[in-house]
């Protein structure tokens, strides 16, 4: 049986190259004050620090962007005022500003004492987070829309992205506040989903995550979408699929930062305890990733793959599912392989063997890891290895298998004798 020992050894190998991938790496968190604000919010507020301070001690460079809407709504509740949007976004009046400015301080500063912490039995014993922030957003107003004149709200006018990447390079986490002056001096509210944008774009990050109210994007039939490329995202806001409501006023700025440069933009549940570590350092994560080009590449293996084609096939040589190659075979034969590509990562392989006299090949050594064979991936590798047999003008493709016979029927394939083989 396998004890959670075992578990654990086995999570932290698989996590190792994320790891190692990750380090010196830039990545911009974002999340609304529904962080601080929901019903038992310190709790999962401090989870979220706990697992902000893992990503830190691993070497990745973070800046945090937060939002302050609930906060802004109870001081304006407070003072008697009735909070008023437009198309999503706040109305700032003078009296609306004193309660951004008052909001925007006060949870900054509890985000600040909860990075400060270094309480035993947490991420953050014996660790200390340098938290910086400064006047990095230049702001300018929104004016007009539709007839509505948002007065002190404001848009993002310019980051001084090279002051944001002077304070990383001296390992500092960066804390940005949703708040922007113009060069006149005028104090303008900004949404903090606006700024995320601006900042991951500026700073050229590797990642840009969002936290919001749902797991991540969903399709028309409500099913969680782990990974996408922008243009297929495009393509559900025509279509109109409905998504969450954070969701939804977040994902025009993920396509934009997506489209400027952004490497990865990852939706994530903020209720969902450990979502970054699960969502980063798995192999299928649990949240939605948006990417410029399929996450996922099938291409011909070179010689830098060996190891990762090692990997993936070792556990089936062990169980007898497919024949024992040794490390100096498979570095013979790299270029026969193709492989699947996962954010990285080898998940999958096959390989063709050809017989030019007789105008046969064999498909062989098709193998995917067990956490990515419902995502189709060796229906990919063997059409592939197919297409490659008829490029070559072959007239037949033969399997060797003691195992995965039917799988194989059941994609045209007939059983055989061995007098038919080459």
């Amino acid at each position: 049986m396998e004890t959670p020992d075992a578990k654990l050894v086995a999570w932290v190998r698989q996590a190792a190259p994320y790891i190692h991938a990750f380090r010196g790496k830039t990545f911009v968190i974002a999340f609304g004050g529904e962080v601080l604000a929901d019903g038992d919010g310190r709790q999962r507020a401090q989870a979220l620090i706990h697992d902000i301070a893992l990503l830190d001690s691993m070497g990745i460079r973070l800046v945090l962007v937060h939002g302050a809407r609930p906060q802004i709504d109870a001081e304006m509740h407070g003072r008697g005022l009735k909070p008023r949007f437009h198309k999503g976004l706040r109305v700032t009046d003078a009296d609306a500003l004193e309660c951004v400015k008052r909001a925007m301080g006060v949870t900054r500063i509890e985000i600040e004492a909860l990075l400060s912490q270094g309480l035993p039995n947490t991420p953050l014993a014996g660790g200390f987070l340098r938290v910086t922030g400064g006047n990095f957003i230049t702001a300018r107003p929104v004016g007009v829309v539709d007839g509505v004149d948002f007065q002190y709200t404001g848009a993002v006018r310019k980051v001084i992205a090279e002051e944001i990447q002077a304070d990383l390079d001296q390992e500092n986490v960066v804390l940005v506040t949703p708040i922007g002056a113009s060069p006149s001096g005028e104090i303008f509210n900004l949404a903090w989903e606006d700024v995320a944008e601006a900042v991951a774009v500026a700073v050229e990050a590797d990642k840009l995550i969002f936290l919001s109210d749902a797991p991540g994007l969903v399709d028309k039939k409500g099913a969680l979408i782990d990974a996408l490329t922008a243009e297929e995202a495009e393509a559900m806001v025509k279509r109109r699929v409905k998504q969450a409501p954070e969701v939804e006023r977040v994902l025009p700025r993920a396509l934009r930062a997506c489209h400027a440069g952004v490497g990865r933009v990852h939706f994530l549940d903020r209720k969902a305890d450990g979502a970054m570590l699960m969502e980063f350092f798995t192999r299928d994560g649990i949240g939605t990733v948006m990417t410029r080009a399929p996450l996922a590449v099938l291409r011909q293996a070179t010689n830098e793959d060996v190891a990762g084609v090692l990997a993936v096939i070792a556990p089936l040589e062990a169980d007898g599912t497919l024949v024992r190659r040794g490390r100096e075979l498979i570095e013979m034969e790299i270029r026969n392989f193709s492989v699947v590509e996962h954010d990285g990562l080898i998940v999958g392989c096959a390989a063709l063997y050809q017989y030019s006299k007789d105008k046969a090949a064999e498909l062989a050594c098709l193998a995917v890891v067990p956490e990515f064979r419902r995502a189709g991936y060796g229906d990919q590798l063997r059409r592939h290895i197919e297409a490659r047999a008829k490029k070559l003008k072959l007239k037949r493709l033969f399997v060797l298998t003691t195992r995965t016979a039917h799988w194989f029927v059941e994609r045209g394939f007939v059983e055989c004798g061995v007098e038919d083989l080459p």
